[in-house]
């Protein structure tokens, strides 16, 4: 039997979240984040930020921003043609090759609706069409509707509704190695909830800001309004990690591996973490006995980005659950290296008190 945290793993995978549409999340955040926090509000944008008082340190304890963004991959209605079938606009960074022949839940006026990107069939391709992968807007969505009307009418699909891949939930067999869509960044997001449960038992010297962002993966968006509405002197992202321990990729691409516990980005495209900051996450993981990989990527951009960013500056890092198979309909983690995780960043907030912070904010 799966015990609250596979259960709670399982709800936000296959929650449907796309970007700017991220109402079915934020509903499973607000339920668990309700019983343990002081304060809830949403942002304009609509993320969600809880708020959990210190239980040391008085109304000058430092805030410390947590971070995870509730927004997945998905689609867009473009347009319906007069047959029926739907082309798209892509919401985040798909590989072309990813969309083809995969199922979807199209998110319409009158509930979700099945569909599959449809694509020529091999026994009509000449040899050159064979070998190539097909251009996104060559691609389209058939939903078994034999006319635009039929597609909007019956089904209640009209250009602007959001597409999710329909992917479920699975433990491979005699593993702890989970399957299923969206851990970029629903990974993140339980990871967060159940630190704010451990800081709720526990206390901490500082006011805790838990923030379920909003369109992280079309900007960081989320991120920027969020931050700038907790203005916290703190930031730590929790995100889903870039792991690089199958066939195809080389160490020099990405280093994390499943199973080795969580990691710290050293550098992305984004952003370069707070060094004094890394160093406290390094001690604090071997105090407490978490192994602790790190990642060095030419790419990626993540929340912690604009965290940093926000007012004159903030000390921020980004600690991540390792994740194979981005940006596609099935992605696996580790339950060790998400449980791991819960545990490192609970410790490393309940060592930020204000003199701790001071420190990490202080420069030569």
């Amino acid at each position: 039997m799966p015990d609250r945290i596979e259960s709670l793993l399982a709800e936000l995978s296959e929650a449907a979240g796309p970007t700017g549409f991220e109402g079915p999340v934020r509903a499973i955040v607000r339920r668990e984040l309700t019983p343990l926090a002081d304060g809830i509000e949403t942002d304009g944008l609509g993320s969600l930020i809880a708020r959990l008082d210190a239980t040391s340190g008085g109304e000058d304890a430092p805030r410390v921003m947590l971070a995870g963004h509730m927004d997945e991959l998905g689609l867009l209605v473009r347009r319906i043609t007069p047959e029926g079938y739907l082309k798209f606009q892509t919401l985040g960074g798909w590989l072309d090759q990813a969309l083809i022949n995969q199922r979807w839940r199209v998110l319409g006026s009158k509930g979700s609706v099945l569909g599959v990107t449809g694509i020529k069939t091999v026994h009509v391709m000449n040899a050159d069409a064979r070998g190539r992968v097909f251009p996104k807007d060559d691609m389209f969505i058939d939903v078994g509707a034999t006319s635009a009307e039929d597609a909007e009418e019956r089904l209640g699909i009209r250009p602007g509704d959001p597409m999710v891949p329909d992917s479920h939930f699975e433990v491979f067999e005699g593993s702890k190695l989970y399957l299923g869509k969206a851990w970029d960044d629903r990974a993140g997001v339980a990871a967060m909830i159940e630190v704010v449960r451990l800081l709720k038992a526990s206390g901490h010297p500082n006011h805790v800001f838990a923030a379920a962002t909003v369109q992280e993966e079309v900007g960081l968006r989320g991120a920027e309004t969020s931050a700038h509405a907790i203005a916290p002197a703190i930031g730590i992202n929790l995100e889903s990690g870039v792991a690089g321990d199958y066939p195809g990729i080389s160490p020099d691409e990405a280093q994390e591996k499943l199973g080795g516990g969580p990691a710290i980005f050293l550098h992305d495209t984004s952003m370069l973490p707070n060094l004094k900051l890394r160093d406290l996450v390094i001690d604090v993981a071997k105090e407490y006995g978490v192994p602790l990989q790190f990642n060095v990527l030419s790419a990626y951009g993540q929340d912690g980005a604009m965290v940093q960013r926000t007012g004159a500056g903030v000390p921020a890092i980004n600690i991540t659950v390792p994740t194979r198979y981005l940006h596609s309909h099935n992605g696996v983690i580790h339950r060790e290296d998400f449980d791991r995780a819960v545990m490192l960043v609970a410790a490393l907030v309940r060592k930020l008190d204000a003199a701790t912070v001071a420190a990490l904010r202080a420069f030569d």
